[in-house]
Parts: structure tokens; sequence; C-alpha cells
């Protein structure tokens, strides 16, 4: 091991630590100081650079409860779940669509992304004048671009427009209102759209020389480019793009047989997987999202009596069961069901019945087997790679991208491999309302569906009020599309920062 000195700076603020990092890259700590001068000439200490953009994905404000609850919670996917006093305020404001410019959760979104993003600008800023292998920088380059755009998408999903923080700043810069004021959704997905082309033409394919087990990729960048192109209604783009993939053009991917196995240890990284979030065992044990498997694990209610497995949040909603076609595997791989009798999950640990536990269901995608699969005792920071890109959602986008370009061919076929996976009869012909049913059911629970509904509700106005009519929430056109910018970011800019419509 070796004592590796960092520093990050985000709107002018140093923040110093000492990380220690060995040759695994789960030893690289989120935050810290790394010798910014070693990085330009050292390859190991340039990839621990970048590694530690990659081990803020860990952090709980990026991926863990606020990330879930904006995500999962806040969707006609999940209520909120746990008892009805449990995170009332926050959580339970999502649930109902009230949250406001106070609720903590969303401060905690905005500050958590921005140190990540500020951690990708400083590793740019260190990489540009390296004098390391040149393939090796660019890929470096790659990936931090890659890791920054998928921040940045995140965010402007959440607000709308924000601060357009592309590059390490002084403190004089900081406090300029080209910096404490909201850049537009346009400029923020254009940031996005540059630094994917970017990765996309310097990161080695899957699997190919210099690729490296749950780095960014050729695919990857091709896959989130694909993605922000759907949600940029730019289909031609989007059609080639998951083409590419599709064709094995940009690396080799297929689904997996068994859907459920796409969240399990031994999917992990696997044929249908173009990005994950990756976590394992490292010596101090920390080495995963913080509370992402625990807090939605099935809690304990009524008598009680056993040692349960987690906080009980983000329960599958009624709507998201009803969803389901009789028949469909995906619904017993995404949903645990709490029987009257118990109920042994996959790896044989029993949850008592009903009267012994708090809700009716749980999410089994995010379940993570003790016995099982790697664990190191700290129940919090549970190993669970989290899947941000895989094939099945590629098909989809290609599906979508190749009806709206009236080329309904291999829409059919995209569909059908998904359904003939899943156990169900195919289809001769498919409508965009077919592919938006198939997405739900394909997709439920993997953090996109609030996203979906403001984006499926643009082409189709009306599609998200009804969803969230069914599922007991008051969707409002205009304000719901997006969050409220949080009040404490509005006082760090003195007022510069402006609030979201109906806020």
């Amino acid at each position: 091991m070796k004592n590796i000195l960092i520093k990050i700076m985000s709107a002018g603020l140093v923040l110093p630590a000492l990380l220690i990092a060995c040759n695994n890259y789960l030893d690289v700590k989120p935050q810290g100081q790394i010798d910014e001068e070693a990085a330009t000439s050292d390859p190991e200490a340039a990839q621990n650079l970048v590694t530690g953009i990659y081990n803020n994905l860990w952090l709980g404000n990026i991926h863990g409860f606020p990330f879930i609850g904006v995500t999962n919670i806040a969707s006609d996917d999940a209520d909120k779940g746990s008892n009805a006093d449990d995170a009332a305020p926050t959580q339970g404001a999502l649930d109902n669509l009230t949250m406001n410019a106070g609720t903590s959760t969303l401060n905690d979104i905005w500050s958590g992304y921005y140190q990540a993003i500020a951690r990708a600008n400083k590793a740019l800023q260190v990489l540009e004048p390296a004098t390391i292998d040149g393939e090796l920088k660019a890929r470096l380059q790659g990936e931090s671009h890659f890791l920054r755009a998928y921040l940045y998408f995140n965010l402007v999903r959440l607000f709308g427009g924000v601060p357009k923080v592309d590059k390490v700043l002084t403190p004089q810069e900081a406090a300029t209102d080209q910096y404490q004021t909201r850049a537009g959704r346009d400029t923020i997905y254009q940031l996005i759209t540059a630094d994917l082309e970017f990765a996309l033409a310097n990161l080695p394919v899957k699997g190919g020389e210099g690729s490296q087990a749950g780095k960014a990729t050729k695919g990857a960048a091709a896959a989130l480019l694909a993605k922000v192109s759907l949600y940029r209604q730019n289909w031609q783009r989007a059609y080639s793009l998951t083409d590419s993939i599709i064709t094995g053009q940009v690396g080799s991917y297929s689904l997996l047989p068994n859907y459920a196995d796409i969240w399990r240890e031994t999917g992990k990284n696997g044929a249908e997987s173009i990005f994950e979030v990756q976590t394992g065992i490292n010596a101090s044990c920390d080495a995963a999202i913080d509370v992402y498997s625990v807090c939605q694990g099935p809690r304990a209610g009524g008598k009680r009596g056993w040692a349960d497995l987690g906080w009980g949040f983000d329960n599958p909603s009624l709507s998201l069961l009803n969803a389901y076609e009789a028949g469909d595997k995906r619904r017993d791989a995404t949903i645990i069901f709490i029987n009257p009798g118990g109920t042994v999950l996959w790896d044989g640990f029993r949850v008592p019945g009903r009267d012994s536990v708090e809700n009716d269901r749980y999410n089994y995608k995010a379940y993570h087997s003790r016995t099982r699969e790697q664990y190191c005792g700290n129940a919090d920071r549970l190993p669970k790679n989290l899947r941000i890109l895989r094939l099945g959602e590629v098909l989809l986008i290609h599906a979508e991208a190749a009806l709206a370009l009236n080329n309904p061919g291999p829409a059919v076929t995209d569909i059908n491999a998904l359904r003939t996976r899943a156990g169900l009869p195919t289809k001769g012909a498919v409508t965009r309302a077919d592919v938006w049913k198939e997405r739900r059911v394909e997709m439920a629970m993997e953090h996109d569906r609030f996203f979906e509904l403001v984006r499926e509700d643009a082409l189709v106005p009306g599609t998200a009020a009804a969803a969230f009519q069914v599922h007991g929430k008051t969707y409002v056109r205009g304000r719901n599309e997006v969050f409220p910018v949080p009040t404490t970011q509005i006082q760090f800019s003195q007022g510069r920062l402006t609030q979201n419509p109906g806020y």
C-alpha cells in the first residue's frame, strides 16, 4: 500500500483528506487528497484519480436513500413503505408529490452530485497536461467525461436547468453570476452530449484491449448517449446508437436467459450489463452504496421475533403489480411478496408472514443475500452492484426510435426478445403504447419510472397525470416535471438561483 495525496476543489472550496490507495480500486476512497503532480506522470496515480470518481457513486446522496426517494418512491412504481410516520417529511412528501424547496432530501441530492462532478472536473484538469501513455490518457479522460455526463443527466432530469460547472473553479470564479445561476436545460444537454461524444470516441469496447471490468466502455457511452437522444427526441441518433450495440459494433452484449439473475451476484458485469456501479469487499468493509439494500429490505412489524433485513422502504405499488400480464416471469423477479405462511427467498432465507412483517411487498431487485453472496458484516454497505445501463433497456430505446422513424420491423423483434425471456407470447405488431407498457414491467424499480412518465407526458399530454391518479397522486403539468431547487442552494447563491415554477 502507499499513501496518495489528493485535492478536490468545488466552487473554490478545497476539501482535504488522506486516503490510502491499494492496487484494488475498491480501496480508493470517494473523497480525499491525491498528489496531482504525480498523476500527470504516474499511470497508477492517474488511474486512482479517476477511480475516485467511480467510488463517489457509493455516496448515499448519489445512489442511496435520497436517490431511491426521487426516483422510485416519487413515481407510481413504489409506495414509501415502512410505517406511516417513518420519514414522512422527506420520503413521504416525495411519495405524495408534496415536496417543497425545504425538503432536505433534495439538498442532499444536489450537493452530492456536485461533489462528484467536482471530482470529475479535477480529474479532467489534471489529465489534460499528463505525459502518461496516450491511449491510457485518452481512456481515463473518456471515463471522466462519461461519468460527468451521467451525473449531469440525472441532475437535469431532476431539476431542469442547473449551474453548469465544467471545470475546477477558483474562489473568484465561483462567486460570479456565471456559476451561481442556472444554465438552461439545452445548455446542460449540450454539455452532456459533448462529454458522451468524447467518451464514445475514446473508450475501448467491452472486453477489448484497454478495457477493465466495471469501467466505462464504448458501449456504455453509446447506450447513455442513446438514452439522452431519446429524451431529446432525436430518434435517428437514438436508433443508430442502439443499433450499434445490438449488432455488436461497440462490444458484445446479449440478454441473460434468466431475468432474475441480472440482479444477483452471478449476473453482475454479465453479458447483458453495459454499465454498473461497482461494489465489493475491501479492508474497511465499505465498498458499496451507503444503505442502498438495507433501506429497502423487509422490516419487522406486528409480532416481530425475527432478524429483519432492513428499513422497509420503497415497496412495489399495487399499480405496478397490476401492470404485469399473467405468467410474466419478471413479476416474481421484481417483487418480494409477503405470504401468509411466510416467504422463502431465492437463497433460502425465510421472511415470516404479514403478522410479523411491516409491509406487503418489497423490492427484490435491491435484495442482496448475506449467505450466498459477498458479505463482510456491514449491513449498511451490502456489496450490491447497481445496474445503470443494460441491454434490455437498449432494446426498448431501439424499439421506440424505430417506431418514431416509421420502421416497425425492428421494434417487433426487440419487444418479442424481451417478452420471450419473460415467458410471454410474442406480438405480430407493436405500437408506442406497447413499448411503453413493456418498458414499465421490464424496467420496474430501476430508478427511471418517474423520469419516463415525464418524458412520455411530453409526447402524449395526460400520460403522467393518468398514471399518478391510479396511484392516488396528483401530477400537475408545468410543475411536477421537475423537483424544486433546494432552499439551501438558493441561499448559498445569495438568491441568484431561481426556483422552478409552482414551488
